[in-house]
């Protein structure tokens, strides 16, 4: 069952955390306003911060559908928009010759390319009505994509419509509640930000990031959270390849949970950094006299 959108800043707030979801009022503000002036919303940040989550989050406690359109190199309309099934019109376009209909060919070209053939991916999909309202449309790592698909998008954005040739133009009744993420691999263009709204999810600070450690993983003990908390903050400082995000502060926190942690001690640090670090380079960085001095530094943080 369909939720109302929310009519506050605070209502949002709420309606994230009711989700498990720890945001800060500027994310809650700008969810509230891209609804309120129904335009999409480009979330950009650093891999594991939680964008996709806030979809997921917002799905939920709307009651809409959630529509993920997972992006990579090389996507086409074909798997974005729509396709046609040409082996249901190979086996109509046969069956009309058997039956000696062939030769209507307008009559025959306009059974083929109706809908009964049209295979609708996650665009198409999203400017269909939905039971319980408009659905959210998640469109996951743009920046994986290529200028040509932004290009495309723009349509979808600016008028929630898509042109398919054979069909004419598809314009949805009410339109989706559009969310972009990209992880910033490249920037994306001007044309396409213009049309969003836009927020930079970055990591959180200490008192959020514990408070979302907490939310998402109850048994951790608190001496333990508190520890690991400030570990991970200080361990972001260094010079690494990928400092690790939120969900790999998650990872780490149920991995030691599992190994029925209550403190940290630089043998056990060393011995799960692969639940928080994921290039070697930056594992090898974090050995030794490194993880001891940060690790003393966390307990002195954690301890005030």
């Amino acid at each position: 069952m369909s939720s109302p959108l929310p009519s506050s800043i605070d209502a949002t707030l709420a309606l994230l955390q009711g989700q498990g979801y720890v945001a800060d009022r500027a994310l809650a503000t700008v969810l509230f306003l891209a609804l309120r002036m129904k335009r999409p919303l480009l979330l950009e940040g650093e891999a594991g911060t939680g964008k996709t989550e806030i979809a997921k989050v917002l799905a939920a406690g709307l009651g809409r559908r959630l529509i993920r359109l997972q992006c990579y190199e090389g996507l086409d309309l074909a798997s974005a928009v729509y396709e046609w099934n040409y082996a249901g019109q190979m086996m109509a376009i046969r069956l009309a010759e058997a039956g000696g209909a062939a030769g209507d060919r307008e009559r025959l070209e306009g059974d083929i390319f109706s809908e009964k053939y049209l295979v609708k991916r996650p665009l198409l999909q999203a400017l269909e009505p939905q039971e319980g309202g408009a659905p959210i449309l998640l469109i996951d790592e743009l920046d994986r994509t290529d200028e040509a698909f932004e290009a495309f998008l723009l349509e979808v954005l600016a008028d929630a419509q898509v042109t398919i040739p054979e069909l004419g133009t598809i314009r949805a009744a009410e339109p989706p509640i559009v969310i972009l993420t990209s992880n910033r691999t490249r920037e994306i263009h001007d044309a396409l930000k213009r049309r969003c709204l836009y927020h930079w999810v970055g990591y959180p600070d200490a008192v959020r990031e514990l408070a979302i450690l907490k939310a998402k993983v109850p048994d951790a003990p608190a001496k333990l959270s508190k520890q690991l908390v400030a570990f991970v903050q200080a361990i972001r400082k260094e010079e690494l390849f990928k400092a690790p995000g939120v969900a790999e502060t998650l990872d780490w926190a149920t991995a030691l949970v599992e190994l029925d942690a209550v403190a940290l001690d630089p043998a056990i640090v060393s011995d799960t950094l692969g639940a928080l670090l994921k290039y070697q380079d930056d594992i090898q960085a974090m050995q030794g006299s490194q993880v001891k001095e940060l690790l003393d530094r966390a307990k002195a943080e954690a301890g005030r």
